[in-house]
């Protein structure tokens, strides 16, 4: 049970459960509604991509010094999965959102033009994931939950 050592990766999984899991207080706090679901789903404030990444890298920082290689690919790794959560996911996610109210529209279409005897499987059809992406300031909120939270941790243990 050598990998229980690597503190590093420890806080950078917990970074990943706490942004989760706050996600959901903060969207009540938003919209005063309870969704149980942010804690399993992609996007949303905090981003937990971030947050464990900049957790890791911070915790490697303190470990091993930002003049470490292993700092320098931490750091290059963050970058791009930060980059990525700002730009080709959330791109991807408002494609989802045009391609879903397109499905929408044609399936409008269908319904008024004929009678649709399987109205019921028709309503079960699978929407894309539009939330898949994240704002730049949810990014840099996530980023700043991972660094705090790898401090703190190594102030406490």
């Amino acid at each position: 049970m050598e990998i229980l050592n690597n503190t590093p990766l420890i806080i950078a999984l917990f970074a990943v459960i706490f942004a989760q899991v706050i996600k959901i207080p903060i969207q009540f706090i938003a919209t005063k509604e309870i969704n149980l679901g942010l804690a399993f789903s992609t996007g949303g404030m905090p981003s937990s991509h971030s947050a464990a990444v900049s957790a890791l890298t911070t915790a490697i920082a303190i470990e091993h010094g930002a003049d470490s290689p292993y700092f320098a690919i931490s750091c290059v790794l963050s970058i791009i999965v930060m980059y990525d959560a700002t730009g080709i996911r959330r791109h991807a996610g408002q494609h989802a959102t045009i391609l879903n109210q397109l499905v929408k529209d044609f399936q409008r279409i269908v319904d008024d033009a004929k009678s649709w005897p399987e109205k019921e499987e028709s309503e079960k059809q699978q929407e894309l994931k539009e939330l898949l992406g994240h704002q730049p300031i949810e990014v840099f909120f996530g980023a700043l939950t991972g660094i705090l939270l790898a401090i703190f941790a190594y102030a406490m243990f």
